[in-house]
């Protein structure tokens, strides 16, 4: 196909356009990750109270690279944010066992704050479980253990007396009035907590139920955060990364009037579409220094939207898609295909705007189970809802209105014919790998453009089994990628990866 395209040697990666005289490549490396939220506040919790800790990632545990800390190790802190049901936690648990026998594990986060009765019944190695705040709950727990405190003392709690399993009093920390936590050296993109629980009800969604009290900081305060971290670490990307960060409609008002001359640096978070609900808000929040939002549109059929108690409607996500697709402001939509009660009628109403209306990154899941303690499992008698296994995401499951291999079959029909029909909508896949935008200097609307004549080119050979067909798709993507300034660059030359 690439020979008959006239390109036999086509490389992506000698995409290139010219910035101020040099050659910069097309898909240049991203030169910076964001740490994981719980890794920087349990780093910053322990820092702070004086405890000497080792620091072992997760992912080192699951890809069997993880190394055993040097020395005494006398508590494990094993994070579940991460951890979805109980045979990953069993295997973290295992690990722990086999590689430090006999020390204490001391749980926290989402997982253990649904489970921690399941989790301290199966795991006899877990002593703890910290529930919510871990600010003032954790030094003093590891305060405890050292003999310096009684467990029954310490806030958010759960804790094994003997045969005895004690649930403490919860407290929660005023994460207004309370540090935010500091981040360790030099990092260009800083994670950031804005709020604790969530004033929703989605019924796909777990979340409040483990932080039920909604809790906010001020405008104030998170302006005054994003400048520290923006003095003492270097950044200049705030990532929040807040469920909704544009709510309250108050503190969103505020920050939209202090945000913009502060000097604070770029940031992106999370929106509910209705929010967005008029030009002077998405230009405020241009003007506030906002690159890009995510926002969960979930589907574009009312009945659905109900059926999730997502509380927007079809009209405000259109109109909100509308609008910040004039603003040049970077965002991605995200929609569901098999949401408990929605059948194939439904959801055509969600394909056919993905294919004639839509612009913009997007993305479109397939529903999954992701535990049991989901709201949705209210509806299981009226929805008919089956899965032959609530705790595993993967497993197969059927409701009233289709199961999952016809979701699985529906959303690969919608992505193929999004790809082919609509010029302005880009799947969000491959893009994480790269820095962003592709073109920097270039608007939003140039861009996706641009990323789209990527999408097709790469997809050619899947999409077209005439190989004339494919080669002429080629061709014409790569005329394309000329009149937006990109070419392929001679074999041999040095192209620069750096940001731009």
């Amino acid at each position: 196909m690439l020979r008959r395209a006239g390109s036999a040697d086509l490389d992506l990666g000698r995409l290139a356009f010219t910035q101020h005289g040099q050659d910069y490549a097309l898909l240049r490396p991203r030169s910076a990750t964001t740490p994981h939220l719980t890794t920087v506040t349990l780093l910053s919790i322990l820092e702070n109270s004086g405890h000497s800790f080792d620091r072992l990632d997760l992912a080192d545990v699951w890809e069997g690279r993880a190394k055993v800390p040097e020395g005494d190790v006398d508590v494990v802190l094993l994070s579940t944010t991460y951890i979805w049901n109980g045979p990953i936690l069993g295997s973290a648990v295992r690990w722990i066992r086999e590689n430090l026998p006999g020390t204490r594990i001391v749980a926290g986060g989402q997982f253990t704050n649904l489970k921690f009765m399941q989790a301290m019944r199966d795991h006899p190695e877990i002593v703890a479980v910290v529930r919510g705040d871990g600010e003032i709950a954790l030094p003093k727990t590891l305060d405890a253990l050292a003999g310096r405190g009684e467990l029954s003392a310490v806030p958010n709690l759960v804790w094994r007396d003997e045969d005895n399993i004690r649930i403490n009093p919860t407290e929660y920390v005023d994460i207004d009035g309370f540090p935010s936590p500091q981040v360790l050296g030099k990092q260009q993109i800083v994670p950031y907590e804005s709020m604790r629980g969530c004033p929703f009800d989605c019924k796909f969604c777990s979340f409040p139920a483990a932080s039920p009290k909604w809790r906010f900081k001020s405008a104030e305060k998170i302006r005054d955060d994003w400048l520290a971290y923006a003095a003492r670490n270097g950044a200049d990307v705030i990532s929040a990364m807040d469920s909704t960060f544009t709510i309250p409609p108050t503190r969103l008002r505020r920050l939209l009037e202090i945000l913009p001359d502060s000097g604070v640096p770029r940031w992106e978070g999370f929106s509910r579409a209705n929010t967005l609900n008029s030009e002077q808000t998405v230009t405020g929040l241009k003007a506030s220094h906002c690159y890009q939002l995510h926002i969960g549109f979930e589907s574009m059929n009312d009945g659905t939207l109900k059926r999730m108690s997502k509380r927007v409607s079809v009209k405000q996500n259109r109109r909100a898609v509308e609008l910040l697709s004039r603003s040049g402001l970077s965002y991605y939509g995200l929609f569901i295909v098999g949401y408990p009660g929605e059948d194939p009628g439904m959801f055509q109403d969600t394909q056919d705007y993905l294919l004639r209306e839509y612009s913009g990154h997007y993305a479109l899941s397939k529903f999954s189970i992701t535990d049991e303690t989901m709201p949705l499992w209210q509806d299981r008698e009226e929805l008919r809802i089956v899965a032959d296994d609530p705790t595993d995401p993967a497993s197969p499951w059927s409701h009233i209105g289709m199961n999952s291999a016809q979701a699985a079959q529906l959303q690969k029909e919608t992505l193929d014919k999004v790809r082919l029909t609509n010029p302005k909508a880009v799947l969000s896949l491959w893009q994480h790998d790269y820095q962003h935008w592709l073109m920097p200097r270039h608007e939003h609307s140039v861009n996706i453009a641009v990323e789209k004549c990527l999408e097709r080119m790469g997809m050619a050979p899947v999409d077209y089994g005439d190989l004339d067909e494919g080669a002429a798709v080629i061709r014409g993507n790569l005329h394309r990628l000329k009149d937006f300034g990109v070419e392929l660059a001679p074999a041999g030359r040095q192209l620069v990866r750096d940001p731009v």
